[in-house]
This record gives structure tokens, C-alpha cells and sequence, in this order.
């Protein structure tokens, strides 16, 4: 048998076989699925978690305008008029939607929303003789405005049988109300705080608190030091808050002030997060490799494209059979 074995040479034309032996689509489809899921883990990594991008700062504020330029008027009462009880009703006209501040002898004596009639309404206590009444105006930046002209009445207060009337004295006769809570705002479930203070009177003391909501607070004093009222209110809105205390001697003092509850904030259902450090170097090196990977393929590819072309052009490419 093995006599009929014969072994010829092909014979050599010097001519090439073209280099088929590289499967570039394969190679090329393996490239796409890894740029794919370097792809979907970047996104994953960086995009998913709302908040700001890695290394930013965000920053909000409120220019201020322009302060209130039309101040705030007192109808009534009239000027010279004499009161015998205290409080007293005070209205007037003033800019749409600004806080009104009433001062009696430059003492604070109460605040109220203005109405979007442009008018507003408020009850004040009076001290004993003289008080000298004004309004001021503020917007939503706490930028005063005009004063509004001047207007006197007095507070002539009767004693009682046997009870003679001494001078006006923080430590004795006149029970006086006083707080720096003007325009105080929160949000909905969000404890107001309320600062207070008793001037004047004997103690102790009760006040009743009502703030507006239809829901109050009595709260008993031994002594005429400073002290807070907490409250939450359920809803945004504007609230008139009424303090009325009374002393020991029966005394009474009244105050009103506006409180503003702003819109229930914007709560995120997430906490925006930001990816690690080694997260990131892992990723810093592998789209390098990836990139250089993608550069080698196409280039040996584009090399043998080019190698069949000169090839074929001088007549020396064999092609497959």
C-alpha cells in the first residue's frame, strides 16, 4: 500500500494566501457587550442617585428688593381720643399682603397681616396716660418701610374704691405684654416658638394663649421672667396668635401677633449619595483598558484590510478556494 503513496510539492508561484485565522466579528461583538456594561455601570454609579454631581456645590438665597416705599396709615381712632378700658381696636390702611407692626410709646404693642384690600385690624393694649401710637410696615424680608404719622389717645384707668393710681412702673402697677415673635415662621409640624415677657404686675401670673388654629394653651407664672410658648400647627396659613394674662391683683394685659406657617417643604424620598473613592479609580482604569483594547482590534483589522489591498493590487494574493 505503501507504494502507491506518492508525496508531490506544490509547486511555488510566490504568490500569498490571504490571513484568515483572525474571527474580528467575534472579537468585535465581545468589545460591544463590555463597552455595554461598562456603560450601564457607569450610568448606575453616577446617575441613579438623585442629588448634586460628585464634587459640586449647590447654593440658594434671596436677592432683596427693594424695601416697602408706601407707609402705613392709623383711621382709627382718632387723634386726642380718650379710652377708659383697655384693649383697644385699631385699623388703618396699608400695602397689600405687608406685616403691620403697632407701637404705643415706641413699646411694641401687637402685629397683623395686612388684607389684600389693603387694610388691616387690631386690638393693642393702651398704657396708663398717654400712648403715642404708630404703624410700621415690613415685607416677607423683614425690610421696614415708611412710619406711619402719629396719632395720641390716652388710657385714663379708674381705680378702684380705696385703690389709688401710682405712676406707670415696669416693677408695679400695669400689667404690659411684650415680645420680639413678630412675623416668626415656621413650617406645618414644625414646633413656633413663641418668646414672652411680663412686665409689671405681681405675681403669679396666667395667660392664655390662643393660637389661632382654635386650639389654646393656659400657662401658670410664678415670677415675670421671660419664658417661651411652643405650638405646631397642622396646616400652612397666616395665624393671628391672642396672649391675655392676668396677675395676682387681677390686673390684665393683652397682645396679638402674627404668625406666618409657610408651605409644607419639599421632603426627598432619598438621600442623595456619591460614589466611593475605589469605585471610581476602578473605573478610571478600566475605560482606559477598554479604549486601548477597542484601538488594537481595529487596528490589526484595518492592517490586514490594507494588506490584502497591496496584495491584490501586485497580483500576489491567492484567494481561498
Amino acid at each position: 500500500m505503501l507504494r502507491h503513496l506518492k508525496l508531490s510539492h506544490h509547486a511555488h508561484t510566490g504568490s500569498r494566501r490571504p490571513h484568515e485565522h483572525t474571527s474580528y466579528v467575534a472579537l468585535f461583538l465581545l468589545l460591544t457587550i463590555v463597552g455595554a456594561s461598562l456603560t450601564m455601570f457607569t450610568s448606575t454609579a453616577f446617575l441613579a442617585s438623585p442629588g448634586p454631581e460628585l464634587r459640586s456645590v449647590g447654593l440658594t438665597g434671596v436677592v432683596p428688593g427693594k424695601p416697602p416705599t408706601v407707609a402705613a396709615t392709623i383711621s382709627s381712632p382718632s387723634n386726642g381720643t380718650r379710652f377708659s378700658k383697655t384693649p383697644i381696636t385699631v385699623t388703618g390702611t396699608c400695602p397689600e399682603n405687608m406685616l403691620v407692626e403697632l407701637f404705643k410709646n415706641k413699646i411694641f404693642a401687637g402685629s397683623v397681616m395686612c388684607s389684600s384690600d389693603g387694610k388691616y385690624t387690631i386690638e393693642i393694649d393702651l398704657l396708663v396716660g398717654k400712648n403715642i401710637l404708630t404703624a410700621h410696615v415690613y415685607d416677607s424680608l423683614n425690610q421696614e418701610g415708611p412710619t406711619s404719622d402719629p396719632i395720641t389717645v390716652y388710657y385714663d384707668f379708674q381705680p378702684s374704691v380705696g385703690e389709688t393710681l401710682a405712676p406707670l412702673s415696669f416693677g408695679g402697677d400695669q400689667l404690659v405684654l411684650n415680645t420680639d415673635a413678630v412675623f416668626r415662621g415656621t413650617f406645618p409640624n414644625e414646633s413656633l416658638s413663641v418668646p414672652l415677657d411680663i412686665l409689671g404686675g405681681r405675681g403669679p401670673y396666667a395667660l392664655n394663649v390662643q393660637w389661632g388654629d382654635a386650639s389654646n394653651k393656659v400657662v401658670s407664672r410664678p415670677t415675670n421672667q421671660s419664658f417661651r410658648v411652643d405650638h405646631k400647627y397642622a396646616k400652612s396659613g397666616t395665624y393671628s396668635i391672642s396672649v391675655q394674662a392676668t396677675d395676682a391683683d387681677g390686673r390684665v394685659a393683652f397682645l396679638t401677633v402674627a404668625a406666618i406657617i409657610n408651605g409644607q417643604p419639599f421632603a426627598a424620598a432619598t438621600t442623595a449619595t456619591v460614589p466611593d473613592q475605589s469605585l471610581i479609580d476602578r473605573l478610571l482604569v478600566l475605560w482606559p483598558l477598554y479604549v486601548i483594547a477597542v484601538t488594537m482590534v481595529t487596528s490589526f483589522w484595518l492592517g490586514e484590510r490594507r494588506e490584502k489591498q497591496v496584495l491584490a493590487k501586485h497580483g500576489l494574493l491567492i484567494q481561498p478556494r
